[in-house]
């Protein structure tokens, strides 16, 4: 129980800290890279890319990072807001008004993350250069779903968790069943 209190409790502190502290340009900027990765375009036009400019290394990664994002968003979106209900942050909480454009949607855990790092984590072991450059804006998406009052700080945890996981499954899935394979 005190657990969660001390968790809920730091949520709350880096909630209104993200939502207050965050200059007005960089905010733009934040949610700019975050309108690109709705419903997954940025990732998608990423895969696009690595693809055409990385050779049989790019196929590869973009393959990886699009087959762990489409986990992630399995999990994420599919079971765990189905199961576990959260409520956005207060209102009060954001001083902005970016607040009035949050999804009706459970706020855990954040899908948004989970499919941006997923993407990431699962590209970057092919194509550690793509994997770097797409950690930027993964980091961004994850910055802006907190300082929009969309998410929780835990709620972004549990979406790169989510995320993590699925890439370590897809990379490690087709060597997991030849293993395993009767």
């Amino acid at each position: 129980m005190r657990l969660l209190t001390s968790v809920s409790e730091a949520d709350r502190v880096l909630t209104q800290r993200a939502a207050s502290r965050i200059p007005p340009g960089v905010a733009k900027v934040l949610s700019a890279v975050e309108e690109s990765a709705e419903s997954t375009k940025l990732w998608c036009g990423a895969a696009v890319a690595m693809a055409w400019l990385g050779g049989w290394r790019g196929r590869k990664a973009a393959a990886a990072g699009l087959g762990a994002l489409v986990v992630a968003q399995l999990v994420s979106n599919g079971l765990c807001k189905q199961l576990a209900y959260r409520p956005r942050p207060p209102a009060e909480w954001i001083p902005h008004d970016e607040v009035a454009d949050r999804p009706d949607s459970s706020s855990f855990p954040s899908g948004h993350t989970a499919a941006a790092v997923a993407f990431t984590a699962a590209a970057a072991p092919s194509w550690p250069t793509a994997g770097a450059l797409c950690a930027v804006p993964t980091a961004l998406v994850a910055l802006e779903r907190v300082q929009s009052g969309a998410h929780y700080p835990s709620d972004v945890a549990a979406g790169a968790a989510i995320g993590l996981a699925s890439a370590w499954l897809v990379r490690h899935a087709p060597a997991l069943l030849l293993r395993h394979w009767p």
